[in-house]
């Protein structure tokens, strides 16, 4: 800011960090893009968002393996398609089911979207394409949210394999990311998307349209932070290590799955449904036992009923350690009051 950079930038973001963004990719994933093929939002949402607006037609089909973030089915309504969700089990990673796949896939399926690891669930949700030619039809879209570092995130191998494992594919994949979370940047507002040249054109169509651009202040700071290989992400790494020794605690008979990158954990909670709150309340919902750890225990989660999973919670670890081991200590406790 005391530079001066405070102006309007190019609707597809500053060159500096688009140069930084593909020698990211290409030092960590093996993935080559050249700048115009790079595009910067305000977050990943509205990379996915312009994508999305750009390339649906109304009835358009777009595959999303649930548990999936809240806001994909709606952005697909809103563009004029349709969400095809397909249920991901708890037995199974919350992988998806190459099979699952292949039947959700139909003449009018234009993306699948795969977000790995997962929000809500922090788990791989990448199946391998080869085990099913009607599977390769239909990897159109890939979407990447490491966490601790793109580097040691569980995305990397599959994206270093990605162009050996479906070469065709890869002017048909858009790569997206964001800072918020692997480089605690969540205010900042930048996320960025790679691709074939003419869907980067048509989406940054769109963001002219709209916001125009991220901000230019938060554009230099993702710079330096897309640049940094070293430090801070391995003091990152020892944080979130710390994050699921606590998780282990916190498992009133609901039968934790823990996160295989950080971020939050994604708890089933049959085991307390069908139970009675110390008043006589029924707990019959996820969204019931959220709403009794707040009022009660003041903690607060989200159902998993907001990401098409039910009854599962989401917990956050976007807290201090002290804080998140005082919520699972009171999660515990509300666990063990009912009967």
């Amino acid at each position: 800011m005391r530079a001066g950079q405070t102006k309007y930038t190019a609707v597809a973001g500053i060159k500096q960090l688009r140069a930084a963004i593909g020698e990211s990719l290409r030092r960590d994933h093996g993935l080559n893009y050249g700048i115009d093929q790079i595009t910067v939002a305000c977050g990943a949402k509205q990379v996915v968002f312009n994508a999305l607006f750009a390339r649906l037609d109304a009835g358009d089909e777009v595959v999303i393996p649930t548990p999936c973030w809240v806001s994909y089915p709606d952005m697909v309504t809103l563009a004029g398609g349709k969400p095809v969700l397909v249920d991901c089990s708890e037995r199974d990673g919350f992988k998806l089911r190459p099979e699952a796949l292949d039947q959700a896939i139909t003449p009018h399926t234009k993306w699948l979207m795969l977000n790995s690891p997962c929000n809500p669930t922090v788990r791989s949700t990448v199946v391998i394409c080869s085990r099913s030619p009607r599977c390769c039809a239909g990897m159109a879209m890939c979407m990447c949210y490491p966490t601790t570092s793109m580097k040691s995130s569980p995305m990397t191998p599959t994206l270093q394999r990605w162009p050996q494992v479906a070469p065709d594919l890869c002017e048909r994949t858009l790569t997206v990311n964001g800072m918020s979370k692997a480089d605690a940047m969540t205010g900042w507002r930048v996320g960025y998307g790679a691709g074939p040249l003419a869907l980067i054109k048509a989406m940054n169509l769109i963001q002219g349209q709209t916001s125009s651009h991220t901000s230019s202040v938060s554009q230099y700071a993702a710079r330096g932070a897309v640049r940094e290989t070293g430090p801070y992400h391995r003091v990152r790494a020892r944080v979130y290590a710390a994050t699921r020794s606590c998780y282990r605690q916190a498992e009133p008979g609901q039968g934790a799955c823990l996160p295989c990158a950080g971020r939050c954990l994604f708890p089933s909670c049959a085991g307390v449904i069908g139970k009675r709150t110390p008043d006589g309340k029924m707990i019959e919902t996820d969204s019931d036992f959220a709403v009794y750890l707040l009022d009660a225990f003041a903690v607060t989660v989200v159902p998993g009923s907001g990401f098409m999973a039910s009854p599962y919670t989401r917990i956050s670890d976007a807290s201090s350690l002290q804080d998140l081991t005082r919520a699972c200590d009171r999660i515990i406790a509300a666990g063990a009051s009912l009967s």
